[in-house]
């Protein structure tokens, strides 16, 4: 690994937001391809970041200041990324279902799916249905991300794929589902293509069902 990646990686991992900020300038006035320091540098971090959650290291604190160390990075590199026309994993827009406005879960999952790459479209909490189906609509999204963290929102999330079966859209986009009270049996019950129940879980999840 590049020396200036490897810095990045650390930064991430540590949680240093100012460290990955000098570390990806860094990069870029060393000339290192935008492609492969989001690659080598965040991508690497944050599944490392997963794997350290999985593993009971890290909790979500952990995974939050890294996720924002990423996201500090990844202001400084975008700009560049978009001139080198690098292609993102798929287009994924989140939010927390109409009445409910816990946002820790769902902010971790669009920083992980950033960091894995995905470009996200953050819809924030109590989103209607309606606007679910105005993102499909308006933003061609391969995949919607919705999250619930109260037993009385989660019928919301039914309610929002009836609205995009009605819609006619259902068959353009893949609909995801977590929380809290969420379960497997829940998302099979609603006709979801997937649960997760964490945030690294849900990028690889993302993965498979676009087949990244």
């Amino acid at each position: 690994m590049h020396t200036k990646t490897h810095e990045i990686f650390n930064a991430i991992l540590e949680g240093n937001a100012t460290d990955a900020q000098a570390a990806v300038q860094a990069a870029l006035v060393e000339g290192l391809d935008p492609a492969h320091i989001l690659n080598e540098g965040m991508i690497a971090a944050m599944k490392e970041v997963g794997n350290r959650f999985e593993e009971g290291e890290y909790f979500v604190p952990e995974m939050l200041i890294s996720a924002r160390a990423m996201q500090s990075g990844l202001a400084i590199l975008k700009p560049r990324l978009k001139e080198g026309d690098v292609k993102s994993a798929g287009k994924v827009a989140i939010g927390t279902v109409k009445g409910d406005l816990h946002d820790i879960g769902k902010n971790l999952v669009g920083m992980m799916m950033e960091g894995a790459g995905f470009e996200i479209v953050d819809l924030g909490t109590d989103v209607a249905p309606e606007k679910f189906v105005d993102v499909v609509l308006t933003h061609q999204v391969d995949m919607i991300g919705l999250s619930a963290l109260l037993t009385t929102t989660m019928s919301n999330m039914k309610t929002t794929i009836e609205a995009l079966k009605a819609a006619g859209l259902r068959d353009q986009v893949k609909v995801i589902i977590g929380g809290a009270p969420v379960t497997e049996a829940y998302a099979a019950q609603i006709g979801a293509d997937g649960y997760s129940p964490d945030a690294s879980r849900a990028v690889a999840l993302a993965h498979s069902l676009l087949g990244g």
